[in-house]
């Protein structure tokens, strides 16, 4: 079994290393390619790779999502957060809700209960930070478009947290109008964001301890594995958001400690391998099998979010008096949707059994067509920016 473990782990280095180079040639990011080679030798294609296999590599998924969200951190430094002031918070609100409002209204005028449309529309708020980054990281991008970006996207998962908490609410209150679940509804998602972000801050603090005691990069980068593990395992067993909370840990541990910097350059150096493999565990995760089913409500869903993705950021742009670039190429960066939609999805399937089915066709569908779009969409909008150097 173990060989036959490392043979596939092997297969999925290879298949994405090959792949992410094959893409390059048509000028697509790496990203892409990893993707589409993960379908190529998924489950659904040419079956290399079994749905069994696909499950137990899960662990893969979390590693790779708390280490993105920790470096996501990195951007939190309070020198640049008093010099952008609150346009990424602005920009990251306007985005979410328009998106969750235009997916709602859409659905409702084309006659879908309005129980659904409330919940595809929470569902919509949510962005995939992680192939956003790996584009900003493959070209080295820089600038004020690429700056707000990474603070917008870090911010934009505690807003869909929240606008799915009350989207649950009213769901429940329609369905059981004689239960007050609706003040749990809306209390849980607030528990799970400040918590998230109280642990994060209060390992971060942590972290800096045995930084003072060990100096040498091979220590400091078993330290830093060992506390992202950490960071990622007690939000999972504390019902708190990975995300936020490794992404706390890294904003805390840049602000307090000189040493931050060059953490953070460990960490990039040991992270590729870990980041390649997934995306093409992704990849062998997209189902193309459901494509047929997306239906009316799956193109309503697909088109009027990343609609009102744009539409949000320009709206929210414009009110902070931010940069025309900023304004204009912003938006087109927040399409993909991947780990937190299909998580939101599984639980509006279990409080809709009777849409469930459709809700996490809608999801699944979306997140393929997004994930395979959105790396894409994201290079060819800060290449128009010019913080992408040819």
């Amino acid at each position: 079994m173990t060989m036959s473990a490392l043979f596939y782990l092997a297969l999925i280095l290879f298949s994405g290393l090959i792949l992410g180079r094959a893409v390059k040639l048509i000028k697509l990011p790496n990203v892409t390619g990893y993707l589409i080679a993960g379908l190529i030798i998924g489950p659904y294609c040419f079956k290399l790779l079994s749905v069994d296999l696909v499950t137990d590599l899960e662990i893969i998924s979390e590693m790779a999502l708390a280490f993105i969200a920790f470096s996501i951190g990195a951007e939190f430094k309070l020198s640049y957060l008093k010099e952008m002031g609150l346009t990424p918070v602005i920009i990251a609100i306007f985005e979410a809700l328009t998106a969750t409002f235009l997916v709602a209204v859409v659905l409702v005028l084309f006659g879908f209960e309005i129980e659904i449309a409330l919940l595809l529309g929470a569902i919509a708020a949510a962005t995939a930070p992680a192939a956003t980054i790996m584009v900003v990281k493959q070209y080295k991008a820089k600038g004020p478009v690429t700056q707000t970006l990474l603070s917008v996207v870090a911010l934009d998962d505690a807003v869909a947290l929240m606008a799915f908490g009350f989207a649950m609410a009213i769901v429940n209150t329609m369905q059981n109008p004689e239960q007050n679940s609706i003040i749990m509804s809306v209390v849980s998602p607030l528990i799970e964001i400040f918590g998230s972000i109280a642990v994060g801050f209060v390992l971060g603090l942590i972290f800096t301890i045995p930084l003072r005691f060990f100096k040498k990069d091979s220590n400091r980068t078993i330290i830093t594995v060992g506390f992202v593990f950490l960071g990622s395992s007690l939000a999972t067993m504390l019902g708190l958001s990975p995300l936020l909370l490794c992404m706390c840990m890294g904003a805390m541990l840049v602000n307090v400690t000189k040493a931050g910097k060059a953490i953070f350059k460990l960490t990039e150096s040991i992270t590729p391998p870990l980041f390649l493999m997934f995306f093409v565990v992704s990849g062998a995760e997209l189902n193309v099998t459901i494509l047929p089913q997306i239906g009316v409500i799956g193109i309503l869903y697909v088109v009027f979010r990343a609609v009102g993705k744009a539409l949000g950021a320009y709206i929210g742009a414009m009110i902070m008096k931010a940069p025309a670039a900023i304004k204009k190429y912003v938006g087109l960066t927040l399409i993909p949707q991947a780990g937190v939609a299909i998580g939101l999805s599984l639980i509006a399937a279990q409080t809709l059994p009777e849409y469930g089915q459709t809700i996490r066709a809608v999801i699944l569908c979306g997140t393929l067509i997004y994930e395979l779009i959105g790396p894409v969409t994201t290079k060819i909008a800060l290449k128009k920016a010019g913080e992408i150097k040819d």
